[in-house]
Parts: structure tokens; sequence; C-alpha cells
């Protein structure tokens, strides 16, 4: 089937890579993400968009962002919600959400104050947080509160079950290995949250999730005629933080396959926003 085709599939193709060569437009930030002008005109150009594909696209707007080297994150020591200029992997996932949810960059910042939190943000008349410490600091605690999509971990492939911690039982996952060994990535779909699990001997302080990932999926073209054939052709990227705190690093976009053979985590939990 030709590209060329008038089909609504087709229709929705070009206009994602309509929206993706907008994006390519503007730079990675030095010290500073786009104005909210900037941010206004993409809410409103993607606005009739689905959510993963909007997910996807904010996420890879941050690629080439420096990684944040604070412990705690940038954005939680300065009590701010928006804190662009860098980041890890738990804010890359917040600020991707909350501007693919929103309208205006105004509202991104009401929706920060529900899905960055256990109960809910609140704000001073300064427009600073003053409750921080309600904030989710564990990746699986913002997996198993149903605010960040359907865990769709089981419907993926084989499940696994290991030990928990901080409460938790057991936890399922699909290890590296039957990932790698399956079908399970030609699944995932533009904007699923990869939740990386650790081995229960390398948790520090009980952590069960070690890092976190959004996937981008885009069709390759095989040759001039650009034809594409199905699910083959269909590359999946991982868009991620990636560094150590206090060392250098910053948000890439890597083939998933090459990542989840390198990884250094046991397996994955994924979530999706319908």
């Amino acid at each position: 089937m030709r590209i060329a085709s008038t089909s609504k599939y087709h229709i929705k193709f070009y206009f994602s890579l309509f929206i993706a060569a907008l994006f390519l437009l503007f730079p990675s930030p030095a010290h500073s993400f786009i104005s909210d002008k900037e941010i206004a005109s993409f809410q409103e150009e993607m606005a009739d968009m689905p959510i993963g594909e909007r997910i996807a696209l904010w996420a890879e707007k941050f690629v080439g962002t420096p990684y944040d080297p604070d412990p705690l994150g940038e954005y939680v020591t300065k009590n701010v919600i928006i804190a662009d200029e860098r980041v890890d992997c738990m804010y890359l996932s917040f600020r991707a959400v909350e501007l693919a949810m929103s309208l205006t960059p105004e509202e991104a910042i009401n929706i920060a104050l529900d899905k960055r939190f256990i109960d809910r943000g609140r704000l001073d008349n300064k427009g600073k947080v003053i409750n921080y410490d309600d904030r989710f600091q564990y990746g699986e605690d913002m997996l198993d509160s149903s605010k960040w999509g359907k865990e769709i971990t089981g419907e993926l492939g084989k499940i696994s079950k290991i030990e928990g911690s901080r409460g938790k039982d057991k936890v399922k996952i699909i290890s590296k290995n039957d990932f790698l060994n399956s079908s399970s990535s030609s699944k995932l779909k533009n904007g699923d949250f990869v939740f990386f699990i650790k081995a229960v001997e390398k948790r520090k302080v009980g952590e069960i999730v070690g890092h976190i990932g959004i996937i981008k999926t885009e069709f390759k073209i095989q040759d001039s005629k650009f034809k594409i054939k199905g699910d083959d052709q269909k590359e999946i990227y991982l868009i991620h933080a990636s560094g150590v705190k206090n060392k250098d690093g910053r948000v890439k976009k890597v083939r998933l396959y090459d990542y989840i053979s390198s990884m250094p985590f046991i397996g994955v939990r994924v979530s999706r926003f319908d």
C-alpha cells in the first residue's frame, strides 16, 4: 500500500509527521524551554490527536535536554511545577503527560497538581508548591495509583512474579528475557510508559521501579517509493532521561530493543493512557 493513499490511516500518519517536523524546528533547550506561547500553539495543533501520540511527541521535544543532577529533583528543591531546563526520568514523565492532557500551559499546571501527587498538590500565593512531601517518589506508586493510565503488562506477554517491598507483596512483571524473546514490543503504542524493574538485591531504599521511559513508534522508509508493509516496518523507540544523579546525562531517544538488551534491570511493567 502506498503512503500516498487518501485513507484515514495515512492522513493521520502524514499529520503525525507534520507535527514531528514542527518540533524539529525548535532546538533542544539550553537554559529554558520554549515559551508558553509556543507550548500553547503545539497544544492546539495536537488537540485532536490520540493522547498517546501527544505524550510521545511532547517527550520527544525534550530530547537533548540535560539531565537533572539534583538528588530530589530540581523542581522539588525549588518547590516549582515547571523546571524544564534539566529533567530526570520522573519529571520527564510528569511533564509529557501534563502538556499532552492540557490545552493551555495554565491547564498543564492544574493537571500537574493532580498527577504528581498521591492526593493533590497545593500552591501558595506566589505559585510555589507547599506540599511536595505528598508527591510520588516511587515509580511503582505512580503505576499502582490509577492516575498513570491502565497497567497493560499482562496484555503484552508472559508474566513472572518477583518479591515486592514497602508493603507490596508480589509484583507481576515481564522479565527481560521474556520481553526480548517474544512479540511484547510489537504490542506497544505511542505514549506507553515503561517502568523498569530493579532486582531485589539492588534495591537501595526499597524501590521496585528503577527507571521510567516513554514509547515512540515510527515507520521505517523501505525504499524510494515510500512503501510500508505493516508492523514489520514499525521501529520502536524509548525516550528517557539517561543519567546518574551528580553526573552528566541527557534525554535520549534510543531503539527500545537495544536498551532492553543492555539494561541493568530485570524486567518491565507498562501502562497506557487511553
